[in-house]
């Protein structure tokens, strides 16, 4: 789960509180958990976190966070995560969730603390990692297309199908990225249970499988190095498909710098417009 929040119950209903840090950071507080819209060095932000701040937000500096949850593109967009945050802490806390200690063992290792979202759905935490424990009756709730016969489900994406089995355990946030990890690692999963089939770009798994296919005969490159021989190429190893292995074909290309744009899935060679190179190489293997 994306959340730092998720499995730990809220104190009372936390309230939100905005200002600027000392080194002038939009910041904010709800509950125990501090947030600030972080600079980077090529002038973009990030939501920052940390935890337990009890001095004045005026005193807050980038010395106190931590955390780090991906981009944020403007201060609006800093307020609505902020907002998002307390309003799921709102619903944990209305939840009603229990942390208790367990005598028992995982997947992952013994149980070092768990939270109890009902009777038999329990969720632990260990030395390593973390997920679901579905007692036989619950289990049987999940989604065929997602279901785990042993009843343990793994925190990192396998959480998700306890959340699609159980909605009203979870909050609108949980649920939302319930939906959304589903969609990116079982798709076929997702369109059994929505009875439609998912469109480009709403799943990366999906779109994958599409690429996948669309340029299983293509060259694709598996590495990439800058030409110390040619200044201004990039030096490129790609096979058919980008599969991998001691026998799989190899081919060296050569790119302009100013051409090499890897997508999410790869960089498909244009056979035309770069044709195989068998020159001096860059690369450490094919030296000598």
């Amino acid at each position: 789960m994306s959340t730092p929040v998720s499995f730990f119950p809220a104190t009372g209903i936390p309230e939100v509180e905005f200002g600027r840090s000392a080194d002038n950071m939009p910041v904010a507080r709800v509950g125990d958990t501090a947030f600030a819209m972080h600079p980077t060095l090529d002038g973009r932000h990030f939501l920052a976190t940390g935890w337990r701040l009890s001095r004045p937000l005026a005193e807050w500096t980038q010395r106190d966070f931590y955390g780090h949850c991906g981009l944020v593109v403007d201060e609006a967009a800093f307020r609505a995560l902020v907002e998002d945050n307390a309003a799921h802490q709102r619903e944990v806390a209305a939840l009603g969730r229990q942390e208790v200690i367990v005598q028992m063992n995982t997947p992952w290792g013994p149980s070092q603390g768990a939270t109890i979202y009902a009777e038999g759905v329990l969720f632990h935490s260990t030395a390593s990692h973390g997920g679901f424990s579905l007692v036989p009756g619950r289990n049987c709730s999940i989604h065929p297309a997602l279901h785990r016969p042993s009843g343990f489900y793994e925190e990192d994406a396998e959480w998700a199908a306890v959340a699609q089995g159980f909605p009203e355990l979870f909050t609108t946030r949980e649920r939302r990225e319930a939906d959304e990890t589903i969609r990116n690692f079982w798709p076929e999963a997702w369109e059994r249970i929505h009875g439609r089939k998912l469109e480009p770009g709403e799943s990366r798994e999906r779109d994958r499988q599409i690429f996948e296919r669309r340029h299983d005969e293509d060259w694709i490159v598996i590495a990439a190095v800058r030409s110390t021989h040619r200044p201004g190429f990039t030096e490129v190893i790609a096979t058919r498909g980008g599969k991998r292995g001691e026998r799989v074909g190899e081919r060296r290309f050569l790119i302009p710098v100013e051409d090499y744009k890897t997508g999410p899935f790869g960089f498909v060679i244009d056979e035309v417009r770069h044709p195989i190179y068998d020159g001096p190489s860059s690369f450490v293997r094919y030296r000598g």
